[in-house]
């Protein structure tokens, strides 16, 4: 080679000198970017100057190649304006099919174009299709240290200081701090959204596919629901499910609002004398009754606040006031589950020569309890109780109430200052001589007068067919209770 050639080649290899290149050496090697700071022709090597390897800073200065390893061999960016134009952009040794390495696919992208040959690498990479030129991600790449000598930041003083700042720039150095100048408009943005033509665009489809349409913003009704309430769509709901052929002159409804009409104390009776006849004896009666006013009884009484067993000392009192009937007789049964419970249970019953069969087993059981028993009003507490059960007055017998020991008892209860449960109380008419606080009704309310306090009603285990022979179309409102409350209509 002569002297003029060899000054050619020397000048040719100096045009490329501080381009940025991407080196392909296989898939062994990886990929390398840098700018080009010596290339020797004898030797056939390339060197780079800040080299990254797969997108990762090297932590060299400087890394040379040699001719045999570089498979491919891409210019980034030519800052020589002295280079010739009729270069080519990309040189390749080989021609054998390049392997994508697995750490960086992105490197080995073929720019064909001279546009992507005067973008870095970082820029090359933050074009992504369909997203706007003035969004971009912050991401750490190569030319965010790849900055002149010119335009470098300075460094503090120390070697220390200075190290910061180098992985400051590395981790934090983006080079598209342009594009973030401009904020997001994200009011033009979403006036772009046409909310209605699109819900348009969902019920037609819907209502050709045979879909049930979920109507537009404008349509819909926001429903609040309960956690036991059921959103799936179900048959209407009929509140009336009890109708009665002779109504009394009151009706109730149920917490649910079913609907619950009174009945005259005939139908009543009459109900009762067809539910004895299939089996439901007085007796059987009698302990259904006891068991739900107990039950009643003891929730007013605080229930399992009050009934434990670092309570034993603070055990309630209970008066039990009964005459002689079947009202009673359910006054004593469910003074016998209450005493089982352990309250301390006061019965006052007047002496009488000759009572029902039902008020004396009844009475016969409760003595077997402990419970205390009482004949005489002098005898009941002075102090107040904790609760009053009335079950003094009686449906078919009204002169009771003109007794003395009627009037004793009504008037303790009076002057107890104690709430009072009434038991079964009779119809509004008759008159009552204590004020109750509650009242327990059997099967279906009576008409009950202003003096009752609150209506509860308790389920007794009459059937259904038993209500179908004396004409009550009936459909049980208890649900999973036995005593639910009532409210007027």
């Amino acid at each position: 080679m002569s002297r003029k050639q060899e000054v050619i080649t020397k000048d040719m290899a100096a045009d490329w000198l501080g381009s940025l290149v991407s080196i392909n050496c296989g898939p062994t090697l990886g990929v390398y970017q840098g700018e080009v700071s010596s290339v020797d022709q004898s030797s056939q090597t390339i060197s780079l100057r800040q080299p990254f390897h797969n997108g990762v800073k090297c932590p060299v200065p400087e890394v040379t190649f040699s001719a045999i390893d570089i498979k491919e061999l891409k210019i980034l960016d030519i800052r020589n304006g002295n280079a010739r134009t009729n270069s080519s952009a990309s040189t390749k040794v080989s021609s054998a099919p390049v392997a994508v390495p697995k750490c960086d696919p992105r490197s080995v992208e073929k720019l064909n174009s001279p546009q992507h040959c005067s973008k870095s690498y970082g820029d090359r990479h933050l074009d992504v299709p369909g997203q706007p030129k003035g969004f971009r991600r912050r991401h750490n790449s190569w030319s965010s240290s790849s900055r002149g000598a010119n335009q470098a930041t300075p460094k503090k003083n120390g070697v220390k200081n200075g190290q910061m700042k180098h992985r400051d720039d590395e981790c934090f150095g983006d080079g598209v701090d342009d594009g973030l100048d401009t904020d997001f408009d994200f009011e033009g943005n979403l006036a772009l959204f046409d909310k209605a033509a699109v819900f348009s665009e969902i019920d037609i489809s819907e209502r050709r596919n045979g879909a049930r349409s979920r109507g537009t913003p404008q349509e819909q009704t926001p429903s609040r629901y309960r956690h036991d309430e059921n959103i799936l769509e179900a048959k209407p709901i009929v509140y009336r499910q009890i109708t009665v052929p002779q109504p009394g002159a009151k009706e109730y409804c149920t917490d649910s609002g079913l609907v619950v009409p009174s009945i005259s104390y005939e139908l009543h009776k009459r109900l009762l004398s067809v539910a004895e006849r299939y089996g439901l004896s007085l007796e059987r009666r009698l302990e259904m009754t006891g068991v739900c006013a107990s039950q009643m009884a003891l929730t007013l009484l605080g229930g399992p606040n009050r009934f434990t067993p670092k309570n034993l000392h603070q055990c309630p009192t209970v008066a039990l006031l009964c005459g002689p009937h079947v009202q009673g007789a359910q006054g004593i049964s469910c003074g016998r589950h209450l005493a089982n419970h352990e309250v301390e249970v006061i019965l006052f019953l007047p002496n009488f020569v000759k009572m029902l069969d039902s008020v004396t087993s009844e009475l016969t059981l409760f003595n077997k309890t402990g419970g205390k028993q009482v004949s005489s009003i002098k005898d009941l507490p002075d102090t107040p109780v904790d609760l009053i059960i009335n079950c003094l007055d009686c449906h078919e017998n009204t002169f009771l109430m003109d007794q003395p020991w009627y009037r004793a008892a009504a008037e303790w209860a009076n002057q107890n200052r104690a709430p009072v449960l009434s038991l079964d109380p009779p119809v509004s008419g008759q008159g009552q001589a204590v004020e109750a606080k509650w009242s327990l009704s059997l099967c279906l309310p009576l008409s009950l007068a202003e003096g009752a306090g609150r209506v509860y009603l308790c389920d007794i285990g009459i059937p259904r067919q038993v209500f179908q022979e004396v004409g009550i179309k009936y459909h049980s409102p208890f649900g999973c209770k036995f005593v639910i409350p009532l409210h007027s209509a």
